[in-house]
């Protein structure tokens, strides 16, 4: 019975570090997702995330209200987004090029920005108690889910419904799937991809708002931990689908819980080797979707990595 008790305790905290690490992974590859179906590539969500991450802190600690936090992450994320746009949009511009420089410029500014506030606490976004339910404090425990975590799921199918039922919709599969098709009936290409970039910086502020207000809790330089980059192998891996994008989220999100849930039963050994197991899954991730067949499926066709 004790062993099925220690099986059922990892289970349990493997499912609640599903969604707690899972949740700002949801709202970074939903943003990607978003730039992507555009025809747009934005690898400076690493920097989108920390800069969020740190502007979020920092407008609940001056505020006082999480959700204030919650908005200037967002706001954050959008204004950034908006940069690689504009600058992605000119002639000769390359969008992975444009990405890098974004993503420094994000985690310098962040970096910069954030010095004094790395000690301070700020408010912290509030838990659902989906577990009160159970006399079992592991049960609880597990089950305090993020507010943010609906919001992440209601975003995702109300992006799914939009791309599929909505002339806005259209325009940015359109855009994605054929510019010169988008520019023949009147479609304003570069309009379209910078409306789509920057609401993606937006959705994905939400994500790193997620990192310094609830886990870890905390600002400081080392938050992100490539998390915007790992994205980009979510919405390969989801199909640049919003739904499966919120199963992938959560895979990774197991993945990241499983080194803690194991070490809160006793197994410490090969701790760190757990810890990385996020980062293997990408590299499998990425090895498995490597062939042209299996990695162009879902792709929309303007991306540079399907031409």
């Amino acid at each position: 019975m004790t062993d099925f008790s220690a099986v059922g305790d990892v289970l349990l905290a493997v499912l609640g570090g599903a969604i707690r690490v899972g949740t700002p992974f949801l709202f970074v590859s939903l943003g990607e997702c978003l730039t992507e179906k555009s025809g747009r590539i934005n690898l400076g969500l690493e920097g989108v995330l920390v800069l969020s991450a740190m502007a979020g802190f920092g407008g609940a600690y001056l505020s006082g209200l999480w959700w204030v936090g919650v908005l200037v992450a967002g706001l954050a994320g959008a204004l950034l987004a908006l940069v690689h746009g504009l600058i992605s949009s000119l002639p000769r511009a390359n969008d992975i090029a444009t990405g890098i420089a974004v993503m420094l410029f994000g985690t310098g500014l962040a970096f910069y920005l954030g010095k004094p506030l790395i000690q301070p606490q700020a408010p912290q976004i509030p838990s659902m108690p989906l577990g009160s339910w159970s006399d079992s404090g592991a049960v609880a425990a597990a089950l305090q889910i993020n507010v943010m975590f609906p919001l992440g799921i209601a975003i995702a199918l109300a992006m799914t419904w939009a791309l599929a039922h909505t002339r806005w919709g259209l325009w940015v599969r359109m855009v994605g799937d054929s510019a010169d098709a988008a520019r023949a009936l009147g479609t304003s290409v570069n309009r379209v991809r910078i409306a789509a970039t920057t609401a993606g910086g937006f959705i994905a502020g939400l994500g790193g708002a997620c990192l310094s207000l609830y886990y870890p809790g905390s600002w400081n330089e080392g938050l992100s931990s490539g998390q915007g980059l790992i994205a980009v192998a979510l919405v390969i891996f989801a199909r640049w689908h919003p739904l499966r994008c919120l199963g992938a989220a959560l895979l990774f999100g197991g993945a990241g819980a499983l080194g803690p849930a194991l070490q809160s039963v006793g197994v410490s050994g090969g701790y760190y080797l757990f810890n990385a197991a996020p980062y293997v899954l990408t590299l499998a991730i990425l090895v498995w979707t490597c062939s042209p067949r299996r990695s162009l499926q879902g792709a929309p066709m303007e991306l540079t990595v399907s031409r």
